[in-house]
């Protein structure tokens, strides 16, 4: 069976692989550009032909998709819309890997948004693409608990395992139409947003509560994070005409670490012995 993969990241890997071994993959679409990223490198390593993309738009991956004439594609953290036109190039479809158990979380951050509403459990859904968001009829799902350290990129890996697991069982009766496919409950659906740099920005003047906070450190790690702005003293006495401080940017990271702009992480210890604000910053966010 010949096969396309559209995806991005190092998460969608062990899909990948599953992909490499069990079928014929014959091409893979990647929005990653840099060969040394994870798609690229793991592609150049395994001799498997791949496309960075930028846009779908482009005639040229439409030729080059006709070109193959597959059957068949997968396709997961991928970033991109899939037009029409490269959805019709595929007879059995396009079949979506999506991180949640639809049709909750549908949209770009269901793991993220998972976390930081504090859900116990989340799972992997494998569903036909149509021309809507995440709305497409159901192959598969399987559940999966959120422990209680996993962060948005733990959680994304573990998932896109399970994600790997359930294509290699489930796509060859889907193919031979073995699969009853199960039409989504649309009025039971939630959509989660695009994430901003900003959205893991803390107001000082309103802070979230201490759990809320453990919660935004989890589900926006590593991206965007949660950060602030502090002014933070001069080791020596200011001198006149010189400033007090420098602002800087201060990132709160799982496992209690902070990380002050240019110095490594530590512990919320070792940030009170070492920072004299170290303790009202703690403090006013709850966390010491």
């Amino acid at each position: 069976m010949k096969i396309v993969f559209f995806g991005s990241s190092k998460h969608v890997i062990p899909v990948i692989n599953v992909l490499k071994e069990n079928f014929e993959l014959s091409l893979v679409v990647t929005t990653e550009q840099n060969p040394s990223d994870a798609v690229p490198s793991f592609c150049i390593n395994n001799n498997l032909n791949y496309s960075s993309v930028s846009s779908l738009s482009d005639s040229n991956i439409d030729a080059e998709l006709l070109k193959l004439n597959c059957e068949i594609a997968v396709l997961g953290y991928f970033g991109l819309m899939i037009p029409k036109g490269v959805l019709n190039l595929f007879p059995k479809g396009i079949i979506n890997i999506h991180p949640s158990l639809l049709p909750k979380y549908r949209g770009p951050t269901p793991i993220q948004s998972a976390i930081l509403n504090g859900e116990k459990t989340t799972g992997i859904t494998i569903i036909r693409l149509d021309d809507k968001i995440d709305h497409g009829p159901i192959l598969s799902q399987r559940e999966e608990k959120i422990l209680e350290d996993d962060t948005a990129d733990t959680l994304y890996e573990r998932l896109f395992k399970i994600g790997s697991d359930l294509i290699h069982q489930n796509i060859k009766q889907y193919v031979k139409e073995e699969l009853k496919l199960q039409e989504q409950d649309d009025s039971k659906a939630t959509f989660t947003k695009l994430l901003q740099k900003n959205d893991g920005l803390l107001d000082f003047d309103n802070p979230p509560s201490s759990v809320k906070i453990g919660r935004m450190i989890r589900a926006y790690y590593p991206w965007p994070g949660v950060w602030f702005k502090w002014r933070m003293e001069n080791a020596r006495p200011a001198q006149p005409g010189r400033s007090r401080g420098k602002w800087k940017i201060i990132k709160l990271l799982p496992g209690d670490k902070i990380q002050v702009e240019g110095k490594n992480p530590m512990s919320y210890k070792d940030f009170i012995n070492g920072y004299k604000e170290g303790k009202e910053i703690l403090n006013k966010l709850n966390l010491s």
